[in-house]
């Protein structure tokens, strides 16, 4: 099937023809005819299949008819749960729509407020926000009431943020006939609950297995001891020539550590993270992308909204905290029917966590070694090492408790062993009560 049996205009055909496109993706073919035909959307795609030109072409198809800019009202609401995200969704439509007479603007933190609040005056059609800066602006008097259509992009990634709240107020000042249309690259009971509220009769549409990654992407993962895996991640690239490598950790302070130790390999690495600034983020994903560094460093705040065209490797020096994060990290690579590899670093640590994530993408990761690096087998975890010691100092309690017995079983044993007395010896029963008398005689008070 082609983009013109999907029914799209001659300006949108024009633009993604110049963009390369030349068939549409699963996500693509199903999305576009129900999102003009103006139908309420649940959809659930892998990372990299397409899921933007899905929403943002016949959005910009329906929104096409504009007025003139001094009576323009805001008509296109797209929520990304990043500025970077944000950033790339505005990239993008802005390349789909340069055949056409539409305004787009975005709204994201790290941005002088009142600049963006004067580019919003000026007329716009389509917004593309960040849950939080859009209600900063509604909050300052931004007029949603015209809004036709209303688009979450990574849905999952936004409730995985706390913003939920957020969601949940932008929603009632919406006009009541809109149409909704919420993407999302896994499937989650947080998603399912906010579906409930925001969409009117919605089309389910799963285009792959829910929770799985990209087949063109292959997976493995080698075995390490945590003290050499700089080492391997730098060997890995020198040995292996790599051109372009994406690397996650899992915290700022060890994404900065890492980058020290490549630098001192003579690798051209640039990092972003949370402690970086908006332009300095950028600079160095421009530098990335244009091949001025080699390594990029980043932390999960660049595991979505960063799409970089025929990115070779993906490799997870430290597995992320929350298993799903695991997709979209690896979905950087492999994008649009290309073949990436995904490739994880585990220590003695990670060998059990990577089983959360073999479960939640149904599949197992094959795991090995490279010569010279092969883990010690004298390394113990030090938190095992703890249990066991915790356990070992429990032992002689646990036995010292297990032969006290409790009152009520002292008792049923000497009332057992008085019967058997009685029914040996016809003294016994004289013998009883006497004992006991004199044991009551004994506690009493001189």
């Amino acid at each position: 099937m082609s983009f013109e049996k999907l029914g799209l205009i001659k300006p949108l055909l024009g633009a993604i023809k110049e963009l390369g496109y030349h068939e549409p993706t699963s996500i693509q073919k199903r999305a576009i005819p129900l999102v003009l035909a103006k139908e309420d959307i649940f959809a659930t795609a892998q990372t990299g299949t397409g899921k933007t030109a899905a929403f943002a072409l016949p959005l910009l198809q329906r929104l096409r008819n504009t007025t003139a800019t001094e009576d323009r009202a805001v008509r296109g609401v797209i929520l990304s749960p990043t500025r970077e995200l944000s950033i790339q969704i505005f990239d993008d439509i802005q390349n789909y729509s340069k055949h056409m007479h539409l305004q787009c603007a975005i709204l994201v933190g790290g941005k002088d407020l009142e600049a963006q609040q004067r580019s919003l005056k000026s007329g716009i059609d389509i917004i593309i926000a960040t849950p939080g800066r859009l209600m900063e602006h509604v909050d300052k008097g931004l007029n949603l009431s015209k809004v036709e259509i209303f688009v979450l992009d990574e849905a999952d990634r936004m409730l995985d943020m706390g913003f939920a709240k957020e969601i949940r107020k932008i929603h009632p000042i919406l006009p009541k006939r809109h149409q909704t249309l919420l993407f999302s690259a896994t499937y989650s009971d947080k998603v399912r609950k906010i579906s409930k509220l925001l969409l009117t009769k919605p089309t389910f549409i799963e285009s792959s297995k829910r929770n799985s990654t990209v087949d063109t992407i292959n997976q493995l993962a080698y075995m390490v001891d945590t003290a050499r895996k700089a080492e391997l991640l730098a060997y890995l690239i020198g040995s292996r020539n790599y051109p372009q490598v994406l690397v996650f950790t899992r915290t700022k302070v060890s994404a900065d550590a890492l980058v020290e130790e490549l630098k001192k390999d003579g690798l051209k690495c640039g990092v972003i993270h949370g402690d970086k600034t908006q332009a300095n983020r950028l600079k160095t994903l421009n530098a990335f992308k244009e091949g001025k560094i080699k390594v990029l460093v980043a932390t999960d705040i660049a595991s979505r909204g960063l799409d970089i065209e025929e990115l070779p490797y993906v490799i997870n020096y430290e597995l992320p905290s929350v298993a799903e994060d695991y997709i979209h990290r690896v979905g950087r690579t492999g994008r649009a029917g290309r073949n990436g590899e995904a490739i994880s670093l585990l220590d003695i640590y990670e060998k059990y966590d990577i089983k959360e994530i073999e479960r939640v993408i149904g599949m197992k990761i094959p795991k090995e070694t490279v010569a010279g690096f092969e883990p010690d087998p004298t390394i113990r975890r030090a938190d095992e090492e703890e249990k066991k010691l915790k356990s070992e100092h429990k032992k002689p309690e646990a036995q010292r408790a297990s032969k006290k017995t409790s009152k009520p079983e002292l008792k049923r044993a000497v009332k057992k062993d008085v019967k058997k007395a009685e029914k040996k010896s016809p003294t016994a029963k004289k013998a009883a009560p006497t004992a006991k008398k004199r044991k009551v005689t004994k506690r009493s008070p001189k």
